[in-house]
This record gives structure tokens, sequence and C-alpha cells, in this order.
């Protein structure tokens, strides 16, 4: 009789799974087998599996994707493993913004997407100089003059999978230099691929102060080349060039951006705000997206010491602030996972869909978290995360860099 049972890889018993994508909430069973999602139920029929985890108490979601993660280390001073960052903090996509070029993709693809346990899609930098720096080499890579619309269109039509958007600045130091000229050219490059473009807010280069604009026309200027499904990136930045600034009303511009379809990514990264975040919140301005933007230090090659910030520790402060637990988990599955057109494999959990799950766990207590400014906060929950699946595979993380999460009160 055994013989004609189902018969699944993996099956998770008895969890509280959390999907919003298909608006699940509740206890259920979930059948994994070849790596695909085979069964979700209050209560599997009869079958035998070859390995069987009881996760009472525990969140079964889909994998977690972070969208603003660097990870291109060897070749950029600041990036971190993928999988420290990806499968061993809880997360099974990562999303690389601006660590690459298009002179430098290929090392990006054969050195860390084809070698990672973890899925690495990328958001290229669109300007990249002759020597092949990106990221943060500098303000002089912000030039105009070294975008190359053919070549990255070239390399989105060859890796669509992995080349998912494209990555720009619209802060201050790069516009004091070289006015709104990369943006337009990255708009141009969006309507050509219909990739979206994944806009960095706040100052991050250095200003020519001869030509300091306004910190109130940055974000009216940028916002008037981003169309709907272009995302803003730290959306809760402290900084005076920030979306909010030092205003108390959000101001219209953004507002009317968001209405229009423009996506907020909290980023959180140096410049995250509980107070921005707080007055923002409070006006209904909810980020459509939360990712980490973790990264080591831009000075210093390949130290990651000072990194107190993490992707499930983003998620705990923000629910915190007052953000409930299922929109909490949206923006870090089926949010991201429309972003990268990815939707119908990863960041849900449709029967079918590629077996890409974190499993959490919601703990009670005192917590103490801090901003990017020092500043601190209490919460009474925190979310950790136990195992993960990554297309079938059942992975413990390590939780190395999860340090944000470990501080208690008193």
């Amino acid at each position: 009789m055994d013989t004609l049972l189902k018969v699944y890889d993996l099956v998770l018993k008895n969890g509280w799974v959390i999907d919003p994508s298909q608006s699940l909430n509740g206890r259920f069973d979930v059948a994994i087998d070849n790596g695909r999602i085979a069964a979700i139920s209050n209560r599997l029929p009869p079958h035998r599996a070859k390995q069987t985890v009881a996760v009472n108490n525990l969140i079964i979601c889909p994998g977690l994707i972070d969208l603003h993660t660097h990870v291109y280390r060897g070749t950029t001073i600041f990036g971190l493993n993928a999988d420290d960052i990806g499968i061993n903090a809880g997360i099974t996509t990562v999303v690389d913004q601006g660590s690459c070029g298009y002179l430098t993709f290929q090392g990006f693809k054969s050195n860390v997407v084809d070698k990672a346990q973890t899925d690495v899609r990328s958001f290229p930098l669109v300007n990249q100089g002759p020597d092949g720096k990106s990221g943060n080499a500098g303000v002089g890579i912000q030039s105009p003059e070294l975008v190359d619309k053919e070549a990255l269109i070239e390399l989105a039509e060859k890796y669509p999978k992995i080349v998912r958007g494209f990555k720009v600045h619209g802060e201050s130091g790069s516009i004091s230099r070289w006015g709104m000229g990369v943006l337009k050219l990255a708009r141009e490059l969006g309507d050509k691929t219909g990739l979206p473009l994944y806009v960095h807010t706040g100052e991050l280069f250095r200003v020519d102060e001869d030509f300091r604009p306004n910190p109130e026309d940055v974000v009216e200027k940028l916002l008037s080349y981003m169309k709907s499904g272009d995302l803003l990136a730290h959306c809760y930045s402290s900084k005076p060039d920030g979306l909010m600034g030092t205003a108390t009303k959000v101001p219209d511009s953004v507002m009317e951006a968001v209405q229009r379809g423009v996506l907020l990514d909290l980023g959180h990264g140096l410049n995250f705000s509980f107070e921005i975040a707080d007055r923002m919140m409070s006006q209904g301005v909810l980020p459509d997206v939360i990712s980490s933007d973790v990264h080591g230090d831009f000075e210093t090659p390949y130290n990651d010491s000072f990194l107190k910030y993490s992707l499930c520790g983003a998620i705990s402060k923000l629910m915190a602030l007052g953000l409930d637990l299922v929109s909490a988990i949206a923006s870090v599955t089926i949010n991201p996972a429309r972003v990268l057109k990815a939707e119908a494999e990863i960041g849900t959990l449709q029967i079918g869909s590629r077996a890409d799950i974190t499993i959490l766990e919601l703990l009670q207590g005192d917590w103490l978290f801090h901003d990017s400014q020092g500043k601190q906060l209490g919460a009474k929950q925190k979310l950790m995360p136990v195992w993960v699946v990554r297309a079938g595979q059942l992975i413990q993380p390590n939780c190395h860099f999860l340090r944000d999460l470990n501080e208690k009160v008193g």
C-alpha cells in the first residue's frame, strides 16, 4: 500500500505560512519535490517524505529577497560574500546594486553569480569609467560621458535573468558636477529596455560647493525622470537632499510620484533614520520594498567590522515603528519579485514555483535597535531566520552578519 503513496523530497509540517502573493496566513504543511513547491495543505494526505521537519511556531514564507546589496567581493573593496549575506542571513535571492557595470559584468557573473548558492541578480551601474571602476569608486565615474547605452542594452538582452534593471545616482555630489545628464541617459536606457531604474537618493559623493544644488530641488528634479515601476532608494534617508529632507510634511512631488507608481525602497544602509521613517509612515508613506544595502567599508579593503544592520534587522525595525507583519513579509517577497519580473518563480509559494523558502522565528522580548545616526528604538519583537530552503535544499543559516539582532534591553 505504501508504494502508492505520494513521495516528497521534503515536508515542512504545521508551520505558520505567510504568503502575501496568495493571501495565505495560517497553519499549513508545505511539500517540496524536485526543487519545486509540490503541495500546500492544512494537513497533507497520507504520504512519504525523504525528510520531514516540524516547524511548529515558526513562520514559513517565500524566500526573502534583498533588493539592495553589494556582493562583488574582490573587484570592489566594499563587496561582501554573496552567501554570507544571502542564504546565511535567511535570504534566498540578493540583488547587487551598481557594483558592476558593462565592463566588469563578466567577472561579476563568473566570480559571484555562477559560484554562489544564493540566487544573485544585478542592476548594473549605468556609468562606468574606462578602467572598469564602478560602485562608489569616486565622483569621476558620475560623468555622462561614461554611459554606454548600447553596451548596456546588449548586456540586458544577453543576460535577461541576471540583469533586471539599472542603478543610477540622483544626489547632490554628482548633480553639482554633471547636472541631470546621467539621469537623462538612464531614462532613455530604461525606456529602451523596459527595465526599471533604481535611483540612489541622499548625498553620497563629494559636492562641488560652487555648484551645490538646493536640497529641495534635487528630489523634485530627479523625480521628473522617473516612471511607474522605477524605484527610489533610501526612502527614509536622513540626508538634507533625501526624499524628506528637513520638512515636516512629505513633499507633494514625492506623494505625486508614489501615486503614479514610483516605488519606495528602504535601502537601510548608512543613512536610515527612525525620525524620518516615523514622520513619513505617520503620513501613510510606507516602503514598497525593504532592503538592506549591506556592504563593507568604502575606504578599508574587505572590512565588514562596522556592518551592524541586516535585512531581518531592517524588517524588525519597521515592525517596531508600526508596520504590520504581513506587509513586512510582502515587502521582502512578492513586491521585490515583481520588480524583478520573476514572481512566477520567487517571492511566492505557489504550486510549481521554485522551492525558495525562508523559515523565521518571531521572537518576543525586549530588544534594542539603532538607526544609522545612533538613535535607539525599543521593540517587543524581532524576526530571526532559522532555516532556508534554496531550490529544494534545506540549509541552516549561520547568521554571521545579523549583529543588529543580538542586543537586548538591560
